[in-house]
């Protein structure tokens, strides 16, 4: 995960869990700061060690079987109905999405201005237009109202943004695109387990679906992404370009009984597949993605409750029949308090506490602000919520007395 630097913003961004790690006969302590609260923290555990020990000592260490393992168990999180692609980042995965729903020279594409910039980056990289939309007051999801308001004949295509965790209306999505003749790509890489109107986000009727297991994110591989999809010829050409546009991967060739080293390049593809080493983690994170929700969503609600009082705008809970992933606890500071975003950051990292800002929206962007010309009055929402935010620690296993060290810090600096 990216975020803005400031000054006084914490380099305890993702410390590493306090984990002992045997290799022979000498011990390897992890580091950690015991008085830090870290802005995030993945939660690895033995299974994952082991898992990765065992691909190490298999001899095959990139794409093979562990990541066709880690791709049919996503098929099997997801209910079924879908394929899926592993790649080497969430990036990777919206670019060979949108490549394959054919976003090229002449299209716009619908992206919300209150994400991270590899949404819209990979549309540029396709040659195609960024059309930036507002966000929702509260949920901070694509504007549709807006979005309607900006759509133009070479629109080809919405990326709804499923931000924090929070779910999108799915529904509605589906339904302006239907109307306006558009390619629907979700960006789900905050959206482990997430659920809109009672159904996973990955499993609805979108032309894609985009997750990321970043060493933030709600289930990791250190780097890594997944590209779900319903339609066939989607995955059939996401598959082929993850690989350079191969017919067949080095799996395919070298390990299986009998097979043949040749091979045919059917397009000028890409290099983003994802390893086996990387995926024997996620095969493990994946297993425990409800627990490992259900750990942040107890803190979130512990926030909630804590901060009920202070002059800060908390997080919109998840909606009915829907489910929150609390990949981060965003608030945002009230004009009314006596301190700024910036001076709770600076005061919290004076308690060894770490924060992060997401985000800084694209149209404050240098690239984004002079090719299209954006002023904050055009994302009104947005630009409010980016004055006052700043992302509060929440990851997995995160304690109680850590809540409540983060809540009193914030108190004190903002009462």
């Amino acid at each position: 995960m990216q975020n803005v630097q400031t000054n006084a913003l914490h380099s305890d961004f993702c410390q590493p869990t306090n984990l002992k790690i045997s290799s022979g006969a000498k011990a390897i302590q992890a580091p950690t700061e015991i008085s830090s609260i870290p802005c995030f923290r993945p939660l690895i555990g033995e299974k994952e060690i082991e898992a990765v020990t065992a691909v190490l000592r298999s001899g095959w260490l990139t794409t093979g079987a562990k990541a066709r393992e880690f791709e049919q168990s996503f098929v099997d999180f997801m209910g079924g109905d879908v394929e899926a692609i592993a790649v080497n980042s969430a990036t990777a995965g919206l670019h060979l999405a949108a490549e394959a729903c054919g976003i090229g020279p002449g299209d716009e594409v619908l992206v919300p201005t209150l994400t991270f910039t590899a949404t819209a980056s990979v549309i540029r990289h396709l040659g195609a237009e960024v059309v930036l939309v507002d966000v929702e007051e509260g949920t901070l999801c694509i504007d549709l109202e807006q979005a309607a308001r900006r759509l133009t004949p070479r629109c080809k295509a919405i990326i709804p943004v499923h931000f924090a965790g929070y779910p999108c209306d799915m529904a509605k999505v589906l339904d302006f695109a239907r109307r306006h003749g558009l390619r629907v790509i979700e960006d789900a890489a905050h959206a482990l387990p997430t659920r809109s109107d009672g159904r996973l986000i990955g499993s609805w009727e979108s032309d894609a679906t985009v997750f990321s297991f970043y060493a933030s994110k709600p289930i990791t591989t250190g780097e890594g992404g997944m590209v779900v999809t319903r339609d066939p010829k989607i995955a059939a050409r996401a598959r082929t370009m993850r690989t350079h546009g191969l017919d067949r991967d080095a799996f395919d060739r070298f390990r299986k009984v009998g097979a043949s080293w040749s091979y045919d390049v059917v397009a000028p593809g890409f290099k983003c597949n994802l390893t086996d080493v990387a995926a024997a983690v996620g095969v493990v994170q994946l297993s425990r993605a409800g627990a490992l929700q259900a750990s942040r969503q107890r803190a979130a609600e512990r926030y909630f409750e804590k901060l009920a009082d202070l002059p800060v705008e908390c997080p919109t809970p998840a909606p009915p029949r829907g489910l929150h992933a609390w990949h981060m606890f965003p608030i945002r500071v009230h004009e009314t308090a006596s301190a700024n975003r910036d001076m709770l950051i600076a005061g919290l990292a004076a308690e060894h506490i770490g924060t992060s800002v997401h985000y800084r929206p694209l149209h404050e962007m240098t690239y984004w602000r002079e090719r299209y010309g954006c002023k904050p009055d055009d994302f009104p929402v947005a630009s409010r919520y980016f004055a006052g935010a700043v992302t509060l620690p929440l990851f997995p296993g995160m304690t109680n007395d850590e809540v409540d060290r983060v809540v009193d810090a914030t108190r004190n600096i903002l009462e």
